[in-house]
């Protein structure tokens, strides 16, 4: 057994993975340093890529708790950038810190002169946890693959990043509901500063982000701050339709500070509550995530129409086949022994974007759609096609709508189903996020080991990096890929074999049309 096949058991045995490549990153005789605007920085090499972690691009937030970010004091001498950094304070057994604004980056070559495209990763985890220090998106494949600089971004997120106080606590905390959005654009406004020293073209950066990080793209489409620091947006399962209401966003304040036992009158005194109680009390709110506050964010970012502000930015549109069965299906194991007599009262419980649909009719129309499904599969295929695909549905056409000369948007749908567990998880939302990385052989407890999931890997990276060198995600490894309209609705579906299919599950799509859609929480 040798050193990395016994951690990674050991690893295993703890409930973790490896997160980083190489597993043990040290500085050596001739690693890598970058000049950036604060200062020096010491990275490694991954074979022929420089890696750089735990980058600040922003200040500690803990004294600007609250506030917008700014970026860090410069510093003399270089600092080592070698492994990844202290996560965004959430719930969670890993370190935490609310000195948090760091990325991480990958290139092919430092101050070479190159304009390589510029891939900006934001994470998922809805805007309340997780992080961009994952193993399955590492960025040293994808940037060696495609010639391309990938930069991976942490920020703040829960209470930290989306309490909206401005009604509480007066001007101080105005741009207190969307702290964590501007934390995005701070760090775009790095890379546009920064990013020629690592070879990267700063007129080139796609932004793409996966369930919450995607909805954190479509946020910044609609977001002035953010205009002409990015150039084309990808989106996978991941959207925002609409933002939160200042009224609602105040009474989830409120709820935190219940929690917490202050009064509306001492707001103030949230800026030294310990971390660790506003971490307990960010569970309160119902809902946390971008306000509609008439500043930084001054519209809904897809309603009532697609944001004109990013009608010339190329988009990709996508979503996987079998969303719920993780998340819903991990948390509900029962679901998969459903039988056709309890599946009606399961679905009154789990379906709130049913709308007043008559439960039964929507199983009787699933079972005349697909005869071969189960009552599991009409269960995870109708909370899908309601709960996880209407955001991007309605995205989609509505940037189908926008005026002739508007940017091209593509769509696709991820069928391909992981074989991981006997194929119980199947096309799971997020399973698309280590094939566009090209990192299959870091994610096999995502993908399996098989041939296949290289195969579609190869389809789904090559269409990114298209993507991001053009803004036009057609590419020799698929089947010519038209732009997506209202009429012929095309789809590109990424299967072992892709191909392009006209309206995909259309029957679904015009079942749940009649029911109003509304962001959940806002």
């Amino acid at each position: 057994m040798n050193r990395r096949t016994a951690l990674r058991s050991i690893f295993t045995a703890a409930g973790l993975t490896l997160v980083s490549r190489p597993s043990f990153p040290q500085p050596a005789a001739g690693s890598p340093v970058a000049t950036t605007t604060c200062g020096k920085i010491r990275g490694f090499r991954d074979g022929d890529i420089c890696g750089f972690k735990g980058v600040h691009y922003g200040a500690d937030t803990a004294k600007r708790r609250f506030l917008s970010p700014v970026p860090p004091e410069p510093w003399t001498g270089i600092r080592d950038t070698i492994d990844f950094a202290p996560i965004a304070p959430q719930p969670t057994d890993r370190a935490v810190s609310e000195d948090c604004l760091h990325l991480n980056v990958w290139t092919p070559g430092l101050r070479d002169g190159r304009k390589r495209p510029v891939l900006v990763w934001f994470h998922p985890g809805a805007y309340s946890s997780d992080t961009s220090n994952r193993i399955e998106t590492d960025g040293a494949r994808l940037s060696r693959r495609g010639d391309v600089v990938v930069v991976t971004v942490n920020h703040r997120l829960n209470a930290f990043g989306y309490l909206f106080l401005a009604e509480l606590g007066g001007d101080e905390f105005a741009d207190s509901g969307n702290a964590g959005m501007l934390d995005l654009v701070l760090a775009l406004q790095w890379v546009k500063e920064n990013i020629p020293e690592f070879g990267g073209d700063p007129g080139n950066v796609t932004i793409f982000g996966q369930s919450g990080g995607g909805a954190k793209c479509a946020t910044l489409m609609a977001m002035p701050a953010a205009r002409g620091l990015f150039h084309r947006a990808m989106t996978m399962s991941g959207q925002q339709v609409t933002a939160s209401r200042t009224s609602t966003a105040t009474t989830h304040a409120t709820q935190l500070l219940e929690a917490l036992q202050l009064p509306r009158t001492r707001v103030s005194d949230l800026k030294t509550v310990p971390m660790e109680q506003i971490i307990k009390a960010s569970r309160a709110p119902r809902y946390l995530g971008p306000v509609k506050d008439g500043r930084s964010l001054p519209r809904d970012p897809f309603d009532p129409d697609a944001p004109p502000q990013s009608s010339q930015i190329p988009m990709i549109l996508g979503n996987t086949r079998g969303e719920t069965r993780t998340l819903i299906g991990r948390g509900d194991p029962s679901i998969f022994d459903l039988t056709w007599e309890t599946l009606r009262a399961k679905l009154e419980i789990n379906s709130p974007f049913m709308g007043d649909l008559d439960r039964g009719k929507v199983i009787a129309e699933y079972r005349r759609w697909y005869p071969q499904y189960s009552p599991a599969d009409v269960f995870f295929a109708s909370t899908t096609a309601s709960r996880s695909w209407r955001g991007q549905v309605i995205e989609a056409d509505r940037r189908a709508a926008q005026p002739s000369g508007a940017a091209r948007t593509w769509v696709y749908q991820l069928d391909w189903a992981s074989p991981v567990d006997q194929g119980r998880w199947g096309a799971h939302h997020g399973l698309d996020v280590p094939l566009v990385f090209d990192n299959v052989p870091l994610a096999e407890r995502m993908v399996g080991t098989s041939l296949d999931a290289q195969r579609v890997a190869d389809c789904m990276s090559e269409m990114c990096l298209a993507f991001a060198r053009t803004g036009d995600p057609n590419t020799r490894a698929i089947p010519e890929w038209p732009s997506f309209d209202l009429k012929r609705r095309a789809t590109m579906v990424f299967d072992t074999i892709p191909r392009v299919v006209d309206d995909p599950r259309g029957d679904e799509r015009r079942l749940f049309e009649p029911v109003l859609y509304v962001q959940p929480g806002t």
